[in-house]
């Protein structure tokens, strides 16, 4: 399963480590991800999510069905 949010889209980043002496080599900065469990009580079953923090925040606020569907819409989820 790839290392992406199932609300925001949010993915891993490409940057540089920088040594002391500025040596540069390639990194990746990954998002904060956390695999929960979520209760639709619309269709009365459970789901689980791979999702950011800011993902569960965004659930918190606007519920999970609604999250769902704004993801679907916007192509993050199909």
């Amino acid at each position: 399963m790839s290392r992406i949010c199932t609300i925001t889209g949010k993915q891993a980043l490409k940057g540089n480590h920088v040594s002391h002496s500025n040596v540069k080599t390639k990194r990746r900065f990954y998002p904060n991800l956390q695999e929960k469990k979520f209760y639709i009580p619309e269709t009365d079953e459970w789901v689980i999510l791979k999702v950011s923090a800011k993902g569960i925040k965004h659930i918190n606020k606007h519920g999970v069905l609604k999250s769902l569907q704004k993801a679907y819409e916007k192509g993050i989820i199909w």
